[in-house]
């Protein structure tokens, strides 16, 4: 095992640099660098995609020689040197490798517009990111293993009936439209107003005693988590049901039985191993879209300041360090959880051995 796991970790690092390089190199072709953003701001207020349309007869017209627009009337000098306080002076490929180099010893540079490291802001942000992710992949997990091997066990029962009802209407409503449906029935929008409306805590939360900052932050999280968890508890129980569905249907589980073992034992101690294996496989992708990309919606309809606002503001606002810096991090921690999803298997099914394996 040890000698599978030294592999894939060894394999995280080119998937890592391959990453890293295409997403940098597409970024070169992408217009509206912080260099634009900046001469945008200085010459009308707004930002580089106002001045997109009709820009080269603007810059023919008003003989703007430095290729930015929104460079005219400003002096080649003052163009240089933003440049040079960007880092654009270099050639991309030195760019690149500082870039991974700092990356190697996780110094990810200070965000280009709001005077801050990376690594502070990302704190800072965490935790919204922090309650939606483990809430949501929590509660996922808790709802749906359980009501999928019930499904699985009364395969064509009424309750297997109605329940895929809900869930299928579950998971075809839009996790934005679910959640401006909760603010509407009850966040004082037309009908209760039973929970509030934005932010993790309440003003004066410091002041709180331990039992009222617990329930304050109980009652801030209730509804965005309830409108992330929704679409990814349907997916999941149609998984687990499929999945158990399928084991209880072979051969070695009627030997089992006709050897009188009891349904739990045959189900817990021989199916559940078997079964489990494919629902643990998308533990890595629904933890790290819901903890790290997929509360955008969810944090701007219930205003929460987290890691996918400040991704999607960094990717429009061009701020480099901070999207590089995300994009390194996360993936990393994407790969290392991959690892950590096939040592899981091997705790499900020891029978499971990494080390056979071809590579």
């Amino acid at each position: 095992m040890a000698a599978y796991i030294l592999r894939r970790l060894l394999l995280i690092i080119p998937t890592l640099i391959g990453i890293m390089v295409i997403n940098f190199a597409l970024i070169q072709f992408v217009p509206g660098g912080p260099v634009e953003q900046v001469l945008a701001q200085l010459e009308g207020g707004g930002d580089a995609f106002d001045s997109f349309s009709g820009a080269a007869s603007e810059i023919q017209d008003r003989g703007n020689t430095s290729g930015y627009t929104g460079a005219q009337g400003l002096p080649q000098e003052f163009i240089d040197e933003l440049e040079a306080q960007f880092g654009f002076d270099k050639p991309p490929l030195e760019r690149f490798l500082n870039m991974m180099w700092d990356y190697a010893r996780f110094d990810f540079g200070e965000s280009y517009f709001r005077s801050i490291s990376v690594v502070d802001l990302v704190i800072e942000k965490m935790p919204v990111s922090i309650t939606l992710g483990l809430w949501t992949t929590l509660f996922a997990y808790l709802i749906s293993i359980p009501l999928g091997i019930r499904k699985a066990v009364r395969d064509g029962s009424s309750f297997d009936t109605w329940t895929s009802g809900v869930v299928i209407v579950a998971y075809a409503i839009p996790g934005f439209l679910f959640a401006i449906l909760l603010l509407v029935l009850f966040a004082g929008g037309s009908y209760f107003q039973i929970f509030p409306l934005r932010g993790l805590t309440s003003p004066g939360w410091e002041d709180l005693s331990l039992i009222g900052k617990v329930l304050d932050y109980l009652w801030h999280i209730t509804l965005p988590v309830l409108a992330s968890t929704i679409s990814a508890f349907a997916g999941l129980t149609l998984l687990t049901k499929n999945s158990f569905l399928d084991e209880i249907r072979k051969q070695y589980v009627v030997t089992a039985k006709a050897k009188g073992l009891t349904e739990g034992r045959v189900l817990y101690g021989h199916v559940f191993r078997n079964a489990m294996l494919i629902v643990i496989s998308g533990f890595p992708a629904l933890f790290v879209a819901v903890f790290f990309g997929g509360s955008l919606i969810i944090e701007t309809i219930f205003s929460l300041d987290g890691l996918g606002r400040l991704i999607f503001e960094a990717t429009v606002n061009r701020d480099y360090p901070v999207m590089f810096g995300t994009l390194f991090a996360f993936s990393l921690i994407g790969l290392v959880v991959g690892l950590l999803t096939d040592l899981t298997y091997v705790l499900v099914d020891p029978r499971i051995d990494f080390e056979t394996r071809e590579t």
